[in-house]
């Protein structure tokens, strides 16, 4: 997993053989970024990623200057590894949180610049997560919601939708309140 810009661009971090998450690829990540970048200004805004996995993207809006970040992760590998990264970097600004991406959903009363969400391609319900967000009033005015998916899936839509993406064989929907 390498972090493509801001304080720890370049870093290169070794993720081990249990993790067994699918970490959205440089390229993707890459595009989605840069997109972002003339959406948003990193600097000061506060973050959630939802489905964290590695904690790659909490990672990467770390390190271009978010004020916060909170990764929702059920796994507890992946938890753990989360936090063994930010202690290894230094970052005291990213919260890893072990538990169920709804249940947080529906209990959190922060609202978040931006809310990110890589669920598992094949999740059940993934299609109720642009509703989820938006029902529980998690974005701030001017809010962006991104989520990752395959090319099963279509928002267009949905009342909140904006614009979609695809990089390589990675969709990005977005979101606006």
């Amino acid at each position: 997993m390498r972090i493509i810009s801001g304080k720890f661009k370049a870093r290169r971090i070794e993720v081990p053989h249990n993790i067994t998450a699918r970490p959205t690829t440089d390229f993707a990540k890459e595009g989605l970024f840069n997109l972002l970048n003339n959406h948003i200004d990193f600097e000061g805004i506060d973050v959630l990623d939802l489905f964290a996995g590695t904690g790659n993207i909490g990672l990467e809006f770390v390190s271009r200057g978010a004020r916060s970040v909170i990764c929702v992760e059920l796994s507890g590998k992946h938890v753990a590894f989360i936090r063994k990264i930010c202690k290894l970097l230094n970052v005291d600004n990213l919260t890893p949180i072990k538990g169920d991406v709804f249940k947080f959903i529906s209990s959190t009363k922060i609202k978040f610049d931006l809310i990110f969400a890589d669920p598992p391609y094949d999740l059940e319900r993934l299609k109720e997560i642009p509703a989820f967000v938006f029902n529980n009033e998690l974005l701030k005015s001017d809010g962006l919601l991104v989520l990752e998916h395959s090319e099963k899936n279509n928002f267009e839509t949905h009342s909140h939708f904006s614009f979609h993406r695809k990089y390589g064989n990675v969709h990005f929907s977005f979101f606006r309140v």
